[in-house]
């Protein structure tokens, strides 16, 4: 009877003693997600980042530190009925909601634009508030509207959203052989556009964009870019994931791939599942399309509204961890890290409900072998070596 309750004992010591380790390392390490629609979210649903908003958003500033997220890098996003005249002034109105965000919460958070800014805000324990944008369409085919974007704060550009540009096709078009009216890939303004982000220290993001942009795009670049949400082609083959070849050159650049925690990136099978579900609302998403014609919002309100119905088709924590490896497998541990997508994706891993589950990320590659070194990498180190790569 004693073995027994000493190997009780033993065990639970044992589990404990896991679980602050786990807590400890996520706590210790700069955990950085390099993306996050909030602010789109809080301008549609009319609610503040101080709100408790559990169960409206996956995202709110309490949450944020339950999470142990030390930089946040907010998505900057409008979509394709946006264009010259208007794409520009939305960019600068989420902004603007930052801005103000920061001014109501200031011995919360701060503004970050440069490695020392990281550095000061991890230091004083204030969440990192830095800015994506997350579509070229938003600078109207204009150097002055990107130079004007990167001072006001914007550390990257997604040079398209699912909506090619003049100079530049998307992941979605080229997939579909749309016909754009030019080539695909990046043109002569769109290489300009590429390398002036260099000069100006402004990472080249290419989530979202086609393999023939892609490929343009990191021979152009002479820094290293990133792809700030995006998982493995070969494990879920959706058009917004990146195929092997890709994580390879990827890899060579010297950039990063962050991991989309959206269940559709996640796992193959997600995909008919979620079209299925759509089928069975199409009269209400219709409906809906005829207020908003966007595709995006309306699927976003039919997931919200049917919640329960969509959750048993979600995949598993383990899932999204398997395109990890594999892209580790490729091209190393410093090149992968963490881009939830939160507050932008109808669904996630059943584990990862809001930002206050990411230790749980952390707990998973400790079971999975991971280092305490590569595991703080993975977290936020991949990320701050290319900010600083292109800072300089």
């Amino acid at each position: 009877m004693r073995q027994l309750l000493f190997l009780l004992i033993g065990i639970y010591t044992s589990q404990f003693s896991f679980a602050q380790s786990h807590k400890k390392i996520h706590t210790d390490a700069i955990v950085i997600d390099t993306h996050n629609d909030f602010i789109s979210t809080s301008i549609e649903k009319k609610v503040s980042f101080e709100q408790s908003l559990k169960g409206i958003t996956h995202s709110d500033l309490k949450r944020m530190k339950q999470g142990g997220i030390d930089i946040q890098i907010f998505s900057i996003f409008c979509d394709e009925n946006y264009g010259k005249g208007t794409a520009f002034a939305f960019a600068n109105q989420e902004m603007d909601s930052m801005y103000a965000i920061i001014k109501r919460n200031p011995t919360k958070t701060m503004l970050v634009k440069s490695p020392a800014d990281l550095e000061a805000a991890v230091k004083a324990g204030k969440l990192g508030c830095m800015m994506g944008v997350e579509g070229g369409h938003m600078i109207e085919d204009r150097l002055d509207y990107l130079d004007s974007l990167y001072q006001r704060g914007a550390r990257y550009m997604t040079l398209t959203w699912n909506n090619s540009t003049e100079w530049a096709s998307s992941a979605a078009d080229e997939r579909a052989n749309a016909n754009l009216g030019h080539p695909y890939g990046l043109n002569a303004f769109g290489e300009k556009i590429v390398q002036h982000m260099n000069a100006l220290g402004m990472i080249v993001d290419i989530s979202h964009v086609g393999e023939k942009t892609f490929y343009d795009a990191v021979r152009i670049s002479k820094k290293p870019v990133i792809a700030s949400h995006s998982c493995a082609y070969s494990l879920c083959p959706v058009p917004r994931n990146m195929t092997d070849d890709q994580i390879k050159a990827l890899g060579k650049n010297g950039g990063v791939i962050h991991l989309n925690f959206n269940s559709g990136f996640v796992d193959s099978s997600f995909p008919a599942k979620n079209r299925a579900f759509i089928k069975k609302h199409q009269a209400e998403k219709d409906s809906l399309l005829k207020l908003n014609p966007s595709d995006f919002f309306a699927n976003m309100r039919i997931n919200e509204k049917y919640k329960s119905e969509i959750d048993d088709a979600r995949p598993t924590l383990s899932q999204l961890l398997d395109h990890l490896d594999h892209i580790v497998k490729l091209i190393g541990v410093d090149h992968v890290g963490l881009g939830s997508d939160f507050d932008g994706i109808n669904s996630s891993p059943r584990e990862l409900n809001d930002v206050a589950d990411m230790p749980l990320i952390t707990k998973a590659l400790l079971e999975r072998g991971y280092s305490k070194t590569d595991i703080k990498k993975i977290l936020g180190g991949n990320f701050m070596r290319v900010f600083k790569e292109n800072q300089q």
